[in-house]
């Protein structure tokens, strides 16, 4: 990613669906302009989902996920469907593609994606070479309720349709979530307390601090940014308090009692719970810590694949605290990346960082596959404030 580009996450996810050799991966070279996916006539040919940053004309900045048959075969097909099956969960728009007569996998898949409430565009794609059209959009229409667009993804024919079918099926809200939410308006003084630690990156910001003091410029705050022991002094040379602190979770308790009374406080993994997730069943799910004992189990899941350093906060901090509260022989378990069990049964709290590398739609479809069951979940910021015990006195 370059300094000018649209993070992933921020992009409208559009997912690609279908059996092998379906053109899939010629759809999508139809609908960039560029030959961004291998194709071959040799059925399973995409594997892993390839997932291609684009932006595409009345769409805006995209990624488009080049998925592999969900028919595929075997011991190593069926692991590759459930490859399929993650993207699906990060997909905001879905296009499923047919190139011959339907049959009960693909009501399946279509059944699955509207239990994610995710807009499902049909495609009956090869045109160029099927013989009986009719017959197979007939079947399409009867077997899943949808009536597709007629496509060749080789000659261009439909490729436009697809296009403005896209456009169409966009979430109302989507690009229009707030970090900031209701926090401030044009004018306001932020100031934001940034400790830079081992786990800072050296010469920049981490993606969260970027992107809020973006929105917080493009919103026409006066932003001052400093380190956690720079505090003092930075608050002494205002004329008045600001009206909000944003500072990493990892140091509330040490802002908290330095900030102004008249001054709200937040923290960028905070602020991110309700931009990326549920703020409210994050809230809620602390709770959770009135029963948590020795002998309860929890789950840690970070959305980064790093190497862990000295004193991270998902790997250290946070389970020292926890371990420190709740005693030395509480279970922790740790997930990377987009490795999430499917049964949460047996924990006691799932707890998802802020979540930054994910976008929304994934992030949701954790938070729904909790709530189905019954485990609570909650986010870094959150429960740091909780542990700190300044929850009921931080804004979001």
């Amino acid at each position: 990613m370059t300094l000018n580009e649209t993070p992933r996450a921020n992009r409208l996810h559009i997912g690609l669906f279908g059996k092998r050799n379906t053109g899939k991966s010629s759809l999508i070279n139809a609908l960039t302009g560029q030959k961004v996916s291998l194709v071959s006539d040799v059925a399973g040919t995409t594997t892993d989902p390839v997932y291609k940053s684009m932006e595409i004309h009345g769409i805006g900045p995209c990624v488009l996920i080049d998925t592999a048959g969900f028919d595929d075969t075997g011991s190593l097909g069926n692991m590759r469907i459930e490859q399929t099956k993650k993207a699906m969960a990060k997909t905001d728009v879905a296009i499923m593609l047919f190139a011959a007569m339907p049959d009960q996998t693909e009501r399946r898949w279509l059944q699955m994606l509207k239990q994610q409430n995710t807009p499902v565009i049909t495609v009956l794609n090869k045109l160029d070479i099927l013989s009986d059209n009719q017959m197979i959009l007939d079947a399409i229409e009867h077997l899943c309720g949808t009536k597709p667009l007629l496509v060749s993804a080789k000659t261009g024919q439909g490729i436009e349709l697809v296009r403005q079918a896209l456009i169409n099926a966009l979430p109302d809200d989507f690009g229009q979530r707030s970090i900031t939410n209701g926090l401030v308006q044009d004018g306001d003084t932020v100031l934001l307390c940034m400790p830079q630690d081992i786990q800072a990156p050296r010469g920049r910001l981490i993606l969260p601090q970027v992107q809020t003091l973006r929105e917080l410029l493009d919103k026409k705050c006066l932003v001052m940014s400093v380190t956690t022991d720079k505090l003092p002094q930075a608050l002494q040379s205002l004329v008045k308090p600001p009206k909000l602190i944003i500072t990493d979770s990892q140091v509330f308790k040490t802002v908290y009692e330095q900030k102004p009374k008249e001054s709200m406080l937040t923290s960028f993994s905070t602020l991110f719970a309700q931009y990326k997730g549920d703020i409210d069943y994050f809230v809620k799910s602390t709770k959770a810590f009135e029963t948590l004992t020795e002998r309860s189990k929890i789950l840690i899941a970070e959305a980064c694949t790093h190497v862990p350093l000295k004193e991270d906060i998902g790997r250290e901090k946070l389970p020292r605290l926890l371990r420190a509260r709740f005693g030395k022989n509480l279970q922790i378990d740790h997930v990377n990346g987009a490795d999430f069990p499917e049964d949460l049964h047996g924990y006691a709290l799932v707890i998802q960082c802020g979540a930054c590398m994910f976008n929304r739609k994934y992030v949701m479809s954790r938070v729904q596959q909790a709530k189905e069951q019954g485990v609570p979940m909650s986010n870094y910021g959150v429960v740091l404030a909780y542990l700190t015990d300044i929850l009921d006195k931080i804004d979001y």
